[in-house]
Formats: C-alpha cells, structure tokens, sequence
C-alpha cells in the first residue's frame, strides 16, 4: 500500500487543473493537492500541465484536514535543481545564471528557493564595474544595468542547509582565458570593448582577456584624459605589446600612421605656420598645428621684452602664426618662435639694446665679484708670499713679506708652488 512520506518524490497524475490548483492520482490510491505557491518552479511545469500529464513532486504532508495529500512542484523542483547543481561541481560544466537583483556587493537571483549570489569580484573583466575611488553608490549604479542579463557561471561554494550557492563568471570563462593566452604572442592584433576608464588608460577585454592601454600609448599625440578618446562600451581595435603572465599592455596608436613621419617635410625652419593655443606650462605655451603635432613657444621667443607668463600674451584656444624655428623628430619637439614675426620698431630696438647691457653689467659685476672672493679666498688659504718684479718668496707674515705691496703681492699655498712659478728662498 502506498504510504506518502514528507520529503518523498512521488508522481502523480493531473486530475484537476485550476486557477491556482492541482489534483493529483497517485497510483489510484490516494489524491493529492498542490496549490498557491507551490505550483511555481523555475522551469513552469504547472503552465504546461494538461489533465492526463504525469508529474513529480515532493511531499510536504501526508494528509490534510481534507484528507488529501499536499505536495509542492516548487520543492521537487528546488530538490532537483539541487541534484543538478551537484552534477555541475562533478561535472565541471557551467550554468546560466540570470540575475534578478543587485547589491554592493554583487548580482543576485533566486532558483526554486535557492539563493544564488554571484559577487563582484567573481565578474569577468568585460563586466566588472571598474569605478574611480572605489565609489560603492556608482559600483551599485552599474551592477543595476546588468539586472536581467544572463550570464554563464560555475558553482564555486555550495551550502544546502542554508539554502544558497556562490557562483563565478571569472572561473566560467577561466579555460578559454587560458586558451587564448597560450596562443597569443607580441603583436598581436585584438578586436576588443573597453571595459573601463582610469586617469592613467584604458581598459579593454578581448576573448576572455583584459589588457591595459596605458595612456601613452592612446594616440600619437598628448593625450590629457582618456575619456575624450573613448566611452565604456566602445569597440577598439588593439595591438598586443606586453605579456606578463595574465596581464597584458595594449596598444591603440601603434596601429596608426605616425604623424611625425613626414613631419620634418612638412615644417622646416623657417616656415610660417599657424596653431592654435592648447595649454601654458611654466617655460611656454603648446601651440596645436594638426592632430596628434603640437609646437611649442619658449617663453624667450614670445616677444621681444621679457615674459613671466605665457598668459601675459596669449589665451587658450586664440590662433596665432609663429615660426619654426628647430624641429627634433626622435625627441618629438618642434620649436615656434612669435617675436620672429613680430616687427622691431625704434623703441624696441632701443629697448633690447638697453636690456642687453644691462645684462652684461650685470655679468661682468657677478665675474668681477668672482674674482675678487677667489683672490680673497687664495690670501686666506696662501703662507707664502713674494714680489712680481721680485726673485724670491717669504712667508706670508715675515717682516719682508709685509713691506711687499698689495698690488705687487703673489700668493702661494706652498713652496712647490712659489718655486714652479720661477721663485726661490
């Protein structure tokens, strides 16, 4: 005789099929309900139930005050999703995973009453909410985008009496990880999305792979912030230029023209050219004159009087003309000269002229106040002492030394030194 038990699984046949009702036959022996919440399992087996179906469920009561015995799909269904995921950690296969909410700390859904989490730091690179400062309410801003999107997952901890199980995109994706690395080499070019952006490049995945592109090696030119050069999301195309284990540095501009290729042609010494101004450092102002070619303007070649502050004369984003005035293609640098196109009246001319000697008095009284000390400092540090138009030397503080003239005076630290110079005692 058939005698349910609690936590048994048992089939049945549908007798009855409600609302938010099942009858089921088990065996002719006795009949069973199932109802409310119980009817709901992740893989909708009361929405295709037709009278006649066969169907398995699990055994909560064996007689209710009606008689009849209750049953749950919901639990059949959790017991087998518990019974697939053991074959998952045996098996080493994966499982989708759709998530249904998010936290601080990750992705969550609940399968049959199980409590699946996957955290963040189990995402895969592709997915990872890479934010400045490690700011949670933006981390949980992004992890919120990915609600409803399925991802492949392996079960990496499993606890069934606390009714949860941790699962990981990283450790899905890690075979093909280790694939694609094994066949990568030095030069490599990758179709990728950028997964992130810092101050210091960008972040690009590729078949499994995350790899830096530093912000040097963005474009040719000066590159300020990398989030003019791209968004999140956004498609590049990259070159492989370092692999150290599983960390990779990537290059965008190493797949473009150079543009300092042909630069020396297009602007030789003495060309006029025209820019505009981009930004000021302490020696200058960087003039813009095409993509990716920026010339810089030395303080001392702004104007014809002296200048502190490029700001003095010029504004951010004002076009000038200037002209080169040296170029470097290993270095990068091409040298602008304003003042050289600036015409020199009377005045200025007097003006330089008279900035120029004073520069010279001012030279030639720092040379004089040299040679003074040096000679004060050779008195101090000297013991002998002889005449110019004299043969022989004496300590510098005997009677004979001192009749000696200031103006006619020789000093010597030592003998050896009075006696090279043709002196003796």
């Amino acid at each position: 005789m058939l005698r349910p038990r609690p936590g048994e699984l048992l089939e049945g046949t549908v007798i009855f099929k409600g609302k938010n009702k099942l009858l089921l036959d088990l065996h002719g022996v006795t009949t069973a309900i199932i109802s409310g919440r119980e009817l709901r399992d992740s893989f909708n087996t009361f929405r295709d139930l037709q009278i006649g179906s066969g169907v398995i469920a699990l055994v909560l009561e064996e007689e209710n005050d009606e008689g009849l015995v209750v049953m749950s799909l919901r639990k059949a269904s959790q017991q087998k999703a518990w019974d697939h995921f053991h074959d998952l950690i045996g098996s080493g296969k994966t499982m989708p995973f759709t998530a249904q909410e998010a936290n601080k700390g990750g992705l969550l859904a609940n399968i049959d009453g199980i409590r699946t989490f996957l955290p963040v730091s189990q995402l895969a690179p592709a997915h990872y909410p890479r934010v400045s400062n490690a700011d949670t309410s933006e981390i949980l801003s992004r992890l919120q985008k990915l609600v409803g999107h399925t991802f492949s997952v392996k079960i990496i901890t499993m606890d069934e009496d606390a009714g949860k199980i941790v699962v990981s995109e990283r450790e899905a994706m890690a075979e093909e990880r280790s694939k694609t690395l094994e066949s990568l080499k030095m030069g490599d070019v990758r179709d990728g999305i950028v997964s992130g952006i810092a101050k210091f490049g960008l972040f690009v995945t590729f078949e499994g792979l995350e790899g830096l592109v530093h912000i040097s090696e963005i474009a040719w030119g000066h590159v300020k912030n990398p989030a003019e050069h791209a968004e999140a999301g956004d498609r590049v195309t990259v070159k492989v230029i370092g692999i150290d284990g599983d960390k990779l540095s990537l290059s965008m501009k190493q797949l473009a023209n150079d543009p300092w290729e042909e630069v020396a042609e297009r602007y030789p010494v003495g060309k006029k050219v025209t820019g505009s101004v981009v930004r000021f450092a302490d020696y200058g102002a960087f003039i813009r004159l095409e993509k990716d070619i920026n010339g810089l303007i030395h303080l001392s070649e702004l104007a014809h009087h002296h200048i502190n502050d490029p700001a003095e004369v010029l504004t951010i984003g004002q076009r000038i003309d200037a002209q080169v005035i040296n170029i470097d293609v290993d270095e990068r640098r091409i040298g602008l000269s304003l003042k050289a196109l600036l015409p020199i009246d009377k005045e200025t001319l007097e003006r330089i002229r008279r900035e120029r000697e004073e520069e010279e008095k001012r030279k030639e009284e720092k040379d004089a106040s040299s040679s003074a000390k040096a000679t004060e400092d050779k008195k101090e540090e000297s013991a002998w002492v002889a005449s110019k138009t004299g043969k022989k030397y004496y300590p510098k503080n005997s009677a004979t030394a001192k009749k000696i003239k200031e103006e006619n005076r020789v000093y010597f630290a030592n003998a050896e030194e009075a006696e090279k110079a043709g002196y003796s005692a």
